[in-house]
Parts: C-alpha cells; structure tokens; sequence
C-alpha cells in the first residue's frame, strides 16, 4: 500500500469516529507505523498534531449542527466529547470567535477546517540532495526530558532555551569544548527517542554530546543509541522544520526507503560563534529501512 494510501485510511478511520474516543495508536495502525513515527510525520506534512486536528474537524461539526439543527448545546458539546459546558464553550469560543449559543443568532461567521486528504506531490529539485549512511551504535551524555506530541513544538522550545542558560549546560559543553564525536561527527544533538515504557503519545527529547572513553559523565546521564541506517540531510536552524516537512512529505514516500519505526530521529547542530542562531547548520538523520 502507498505511504499517501496509509495516511487517507487513518483520516478515514478519525472521520468515520469522529464523534466517540479515538486513540491515536489506533489511527497509526491504519496507517501501518507507530504512534510515534505517525504523530512526527503528521505533524510535520499537516503543521498540527493528530489530536489538534480531531479537536478542530469536531468543532467544525459541532458548529454546522448548531447552526441547523435544534439540539441542545450540551448534547452536542457531549456528542464531541466534551463532559463540560464551561470546556466546549471555551473551546468553541477560541475556533470560532463566538459562544454556541449565539450560533443560531442571524448573520454570525463560522470558522471551518475541512477534511484533509493526503497525496505525494513530488517538485524535486536540488531539496532532493541526501546520501545514506550507516552509523554503529553510540552513547549520549546529557540530559533528557519526556514530551507529549501534542506539547512538544510549544514547551521544548521553552525548556530547552532555558537550560542552554544553566551551569549544568556548560559544565556539559565542557566535557568536549566542541570537539566532534567519532561516530555523529558533530559536537551537539537532539534525539527523539519512542516511548516504549507508560504512555504511548510521548516521547523521550534527549540533548547531549557523544561519549567518548576518555568523558567520565558524573552526574550526567547516559544514553544508548542504537545502530541504524539513516538518509541524511543537511539545512540551517531557520530551515529545520520546512526540510522536515520535506522529508516526511515529499522525499520518503518517493523513494524505496521508509522510516525505520524502532530507531530516533537525530538533529545535529553545528553553532558558530558569533553566528546567529537561525544560519546554523543543521543536519538530520532519518532512520530508515527499504520498504518491502
């Protein structure tokens, strides 16, 4: 089945049960990959998380049946999900700009998000650069802190900015002073690692350097990270999340490879001084496996 095929049957599935629980591993069943790999490739082709995306096609539904039907607004709030009137309105109110009950009143606007529907656009290009690399296993020293998918791209900017500013954070850097590692060949990096332990909807952020024999890690913790095969791609900062998209859009389902579920993305990071953050060179590795 194609990779545009896979992601329209779990849009499928979240349209057909739009108005009882969904869980987002059952949607990335649909989609044959983990909760993990789906709610990173949705997030990056679509720009919002699963559960954002079910919340605002539930308030688009919620809104045209308010407007011509006569139920009442707490049914319709409970059919939505919703099990309290102060949350739906406040809900309905930041979608649509309006309380429900002023739905029904003659000339108000209504905001609606539509259905989405996936299908490979390939524009190609010199984006389309990458090579493939395999990279035996290695271990990393820093720190880690655990995410939701739905808080990720709004609390671990925020985390991350501020530890950075720390002495724990230097004392970290000055394990090496820059100095790359053998095997990531690269004095910084993120690594997103699957949840496998508790909640299936988060994930492990872990920022760190690699470990070399010489690095004694006291009081920092370290971090196996396994042997994969990854497509690699290099960008700036300011251009990460629109390579992202492109990876997961447009690159992966128009070649024979596709994401290795069980391994981490990895997002190197190579600072300059006195370089402004946004030019900073990027470089992603993908895990990734040929498709069968």
């Amino acid at each position: 089945m194609e990779w545009s095929d896979r992601m329209n049957s779990a849009i499928d599935f979240i349209e057909s049960n739009i108005d009882d629980e969904i869980n987002i591993s059952e949607v990335a069943e649909k989609a044959y990959c983990s909760s993990f790999h789906f709610q990173r490739m949705f997030y990056a082709i679509i720009g919002i998380t699963p559960a954002e995306y079910i919340r605002r096609r539930r308030l688009t539904l919620a809104a045209m049946e308010l407007a011509i039907g006569n139920d009442k607004v707490i049914d319709i709030a409970i059919k939505y999900g919703y099990n309290s009137p102060n949350a739906f309105t406040r809900a309905f109110r930041n979608m649509h700009g309006i309380n429900p009950r002023e739905v029904r009143t003659s000339g108000v606007k209504l905001s609606a998000y539509n259905r989405i529907s996936f299908h490979v656009e390939i524009k190609g290009g010199n984006d389309m650069d990458y090579k493939i690399v395999e990279k035996p296993a290695f271990e990393l020293v820093g720190k880690s802190n655990i995410f939701t998918h739905e808080n990720f791209f709004k609390e671990a900017p925020k985390f991350w900015k501020k530890y950075v500013c720390t002495e724990e954070y230097q004392a970290l850097w000055s394990l090496t002073n820059g100095k790359w590692g053998q095997v990531a060949e690269a004095p910084l990096m993120s690594v997103y690692l699957p949840n496998d332990k508790g909640n299936k909807d988060s994930f492990m952020d872990i920022f760190g350097i690699e470990k070399s024999p010489e690095i004694d890690p006291k009081k920092f913790n370290v971090f196996q990270i396994p042997p994969a095969t990854y497509a690699e791609f290099n960008c700036t900062y300011q251009t990460s999340v629109k390579m992202n998209k492109f990876i997961y859009g447009e690159w992966l389902p128009s070649t024979g490879y596709e994401r290795d579920a069980q391994k981490p993305d990895i997002a190197a990071y190579f600072p300059v001084a006195f370089m402004s953050i946004k030019d900073m060179g990027v470089r992603w590795w993908i895990p990734v496996v040929k498709k069968k």
